[in-house]
Formats: structure tokens, C-alpha cells, sequence
């Protein structure tokens, strides 16, 4: 077994992403948590609102399950949503820093970060990818008799 992978083969910074992205989803569900009792002691602005927001809260971190779940067992398929998560919660993360809410933005943000790395990381890389299509077999190396032209 090489240094920083698995007994299974998996890389340790495809765990790393896989990790966070099950810390993210698990944030996800608090927060949902949170707006619905909120939504549920009416300090939601509309209670239509708030219930949409415990739902699609849930959802999503349902998909970002999936996703850590898909990156553990090395499917190729989930690079791409697990990347697209880090941006988005880097992206969020700066929003929060900037209006101040750093108990929000520096774990957003530490988060992110970590996840990119270890999902860009040369190993990581090496595990997702996708196997080369296989190369065409040639027809025939004989050449081919001329076709008949009438005239």
C-alpha cells in the first residue's frame, strides 16, 4: 500500500474531497433543521417560503450524500458536481466574509478549499478519470480495387 491511499485503493485526498463534501452536506441538513423551526415558530417572513427552503435544503444535501458516496466508490461521474460544490461554497463563503459573518465564511471557506484540493489533486485526478475510448481496429491493410466508371 502506497503512501496517502486506502486499503481499498482509494486515494487519501479522494477521501479528503469525500469528507468534505459530507461535512458540507451535513451543514446543509443543520441549516434545514434550523429553518424549519423557524418556519415552524413563525419567524419565517412567509411560512410557503420557509417550508420551500427547509425542502430544497434537504434535497440538496441529499444530492451532495450522493455525490461524497460517488467519490468514494471512484466514479468518474461525480468530479464534476463534487468541483462544482467547492465553487459554489467558496463563492458563498466570500459573500459571508464580506457581510461580515466570518463564523459562517471561514468554515465555508476552509472547506472549499479543502475539497478543491483534494479533489485536484494529481492522484485524485488519476482515479477519476475517464478510460481512454479504445482505438479503431484498421478494416483491412489491403487496398482497394478501383471502382468501375462508365463513361
Amino acid at each position: 500500500m502506497r503512501y496517502g491511499e486506502s486499503r481499498e485503493g482509494v486515494p487519501g485526498t479522494l477521501l479528503l474531497a469525500a469528507g468534505v463534501q459530507a461535512a458540507e452536506a451535513a451543514a446543509l441538513a443543520v441549516a434545514g433543521v434550523l429553518t424549519a423551526v423557524d418556519t415552524a415558530a413563525g419567524r419565517s417572513s412567509q411560512s410557503s417560503s420557509g417550508i420551500g427552503l427547509t425542502l430544497l435544503a434537504f434535497i440538496v444535501a441529499a444530492g451532495l450524500v450522493l455525490i461524497a458516496a460517488g467519490l468514494v466508490r471512484v466514479r468518474p461521474w461525480s468530479r464534476t458536481p463534487a468541483v462544482m460544490t467547492q465553487v459554489l461554497t467558496g463563492v458563498i463563503a466570500v459573500y459571508l466574509l464580506q457581510a461580515h459573518r466570518f463564523d459562517w465564511g471561514v468554515p465555508a471557506l476552509l472547506l472549499a478549499l479543502a475539497g478543491l484540493a483534494g479533489l485536484l489533486a494529481p492522484r485524485s485526478l488519476r482515479a477519476l478519470s475517464r478510460p481512454a475510448p479504445a482505438e479503431e481496429a484498421p478494416v483491412s491493410s489491403k487496398p482497394r480495387p478501383p471502382a468501375n466508371r462508365r463513361s
